[in-house]
């Protein structure tokens, strides 16, 4: 597959991109223009934390590539590596299309960064992301699950951890997906006969001094005062540093106690854009490549970066500045990106037809030999330039805090003026009439509690728990194995007798009584990683794995030899 021009990333840059080279280039731009994205869809981010807090449905978010991006070949998968010097890419398409070769003449990276839970020990396994609409599906349905759960337990340390939530990162997904976690749980909590009087927690904590920075002090403490006005728990200049299945660590020493944390900071450049970079010698700056005022890397003539991996120039009345990776700007770039790829493609049709003569025009090569340097004659670029329109955000209950031309709003207002312009931002005209009509059932009806499809039960998967913490307690369902990765257990039984189980140990049928209950209470004795095998996996333990040999004391302990 041969494309004069491969965008790579299908966000707000990316998509923007294609929709105004298809434009420009009409029927032929299908051979000619391939947008690579991994989701065939274009999410509207702002509006990912209403989806998760049941005030939109998926589908109001969310619009195809192929239907916006018109006269555009919309490749789905995931890019491998780019080759500079060949000038292709590897695409993962699927189970069944891997390594799929892409070749292309200029190259668009618009990849954004992605998500790393990693950097915060026990993150990636217990902390809910909020990036796609798949996360905040599942986020969804993960807070309606614990009020199931709650509203069962009578035990009250077990209901106050099933209903705290914590949100880290107090920027604008943080702060928007707190608001409306908040809304939902205030409203739907009256359907849970036994929850009626309990007390639901949600706690937003943040790292740095105030909220919101990205819109200024004055209107994020203006937020902050809304949200904790309205119950929520703010804490400020506080860091996240482990987080287990029951519990989430503060630098501070202190700990929160909950099931639920929603993760919307973590952001890590991407991989793909740092190996281009290594390639071609240029250093990113935190994952973001410096390009020149018309989008292109210096000294690369076909290569050119858009979006949130980009450091556009942009001038601010008199004042130059780096654009800020925020969706409006993206938007922007990407329109002015594709109108200057259609000049730079119809002076290069020019040049090749003045070279080849118009009656071999038709079979000149996809990718003529071009001298380097500039853009070819008769392609003017335009250097980015946009007006800064400001920043909004919502925190929840009809309030919202917004910044617009210089003058700043704040309460109901805000609110009224957030929903209006991101009604008149969303992609298609049905879209904004599917969510004016969601939004106005949000004044008369309450919102949906409904889970569709259960959550997914990962037969296998890994955990990290911090020192005395509790695995399960004697007498409780033996329901998962364990084998003890890192760190170390101590097992407990009823004549109060103690054994240590370290790393390589595993902790299967032989601590659990024919009733099918554990024999023993399993305690860590400091920051421990553990295995644990359920369902399937769990019986193959069980009666047929090979791999775990028994040593003479086999009653008691055994370690996994592998």
């Amino acid at each position: 597959m041969k494309y004069d021009v491969v965008i790579a990333g299908g966000g707000f840059a990316g998509a923007y991109c294609a929709k105004v080279l298809g434009r420009a280039l009409g029927r032929e731009g299908v051979r000619r223009v391939a947008l690579i994205a991994e989701s065939n869809v274009l999410v509207f981010q702002p509006m990912l934390a209403e989806v998760a807090g049941s005030a939109l449905l998926s589908y109001d978010v969310v619009n195809p590539l192929r239907q916006f991006c018109r006269n555009v070949d919309v490749l789905q998968g995931v890019i491998e590596r780019v080759d500079w010097a060949a000038r292709r890419l590897s695409l993962n398409g699927g189970r069944f299309t891997r390594d799929h070769m892409v070749e292309f003449r200029h190259l668009v990276l618009a990849l954004g960064s992605v998500t790393d839970l990693g950097k915060v020990p026990g993150m990636a396994d217990y902390g809910w992301p909020m990036r796609t609409v798949s996360d905040a599906l599942r986020l969804r349905s993960a807070v309606i699950n614990r009020l199931e759960e709650a509203n069962l337990v009578e035990d009250e340390t077990v209901r106050a951890r099933l209903l705290t939530f914590v949100v880290v990162g107090g920027g604008y997904t943080g702060v928007e997906t707190a608001g409306q976690l908040l809304d939902f749980l205030r409203e739907v909590r009256a359907l849970y006969a036994n929850l009626r009087e309990a007390r639901v927690r949600v706690v937003l904590v943040h790292s740095r001094a105030h909220l919101l920075e990205e819109i200024g002090q004055k209107l994020g403490d203006y937020a902050q005062r809304v949200l904790e006005k309205r119950g929520m728990e703010v804490r400020l200049n506080s860091r996240v540093t482990e987080v287990t299945a029951g519990r989430v660590m503060l630098e501070t020493g202190r700990f929160i106690e909950a099931h639920t944390i929603i993760s919307t900071v973590g952001n890590a450049p991407n991989p793909v854009v740092l190996d281009v970079c290594r390639q071609i010698a240029v250093e990113a700056v935190k994952g973001r490549v410096p390009v020149e005022p018309v989008m292109r890397v210096a000294g690369q003539r076909n290569l050119w970066v858009i979006g949130d991996c980009a450091q556009v120039p942009w001038t601010d009345r008199g004042e130059v500045k780096i654009a800020p990776p925020t969706a409006q700007f993206a938007v922007r770039q990407g329109k002015q990106l594709g109108e200057n790829l259609a000049r730079v493609l119809r002076a290069e049709d020019g040049a090749r037809r003045a070279s080849a003569g118009n009656e071999k025009a038709d079979t000149a090569p996809l990718f003529p030999a071009a001298p380097g340097g500039a853009a070819p004659a008769g392609a003017k670029l335009r250097p980015f330039s946009y007006r800064y329109m400001g920043q909004l955000a919502t925190v929840g209950e009809r309030e919202a805090v917004a910044e617009v031309f210089g003058f700043r709003f704040s309460g109901f207002f805000a609110w009224w003026l957030w929903r209006t312009i991101y009604i008149a931002k969303l992609p298609s005209i049905v879209k904004r009439l599917r969510v004016t009509v969601d939004w106005t059932f949000d004044f008369f009806f309450p919102r949906d509690v409904s889970v569709v499809a259960p959550p997914p039960e990962d037969v296998v998967r890994t955990v990290h728990v911090s020192e005395g913490e509790a695995l399960f307690e004697r007498g409780n369902k033996a329901r998962a194995y364990f084998i003890v990765r890192q760190g170390s257990v101590t097992m407990t039984d009823a004549a109060n007798a103690r054994e240590l189980l370290e790393a390589g140990s595993v902790i299967d049928g032989d601590w659990v009584s024919p009733d099918g209950n554990w024999r023993a209470t399993a305690v860590t004795n400091e920051t421990t990683d553990l295995l644990i095998l359920r369902g399937k996996a769990m019986e193959m333990l069980r009666h047929d794995l090979k791999l775990v040999r028994r040593g003479p004391d086999a009653a008691r302990h055994h370690g996994f030899q592998g």
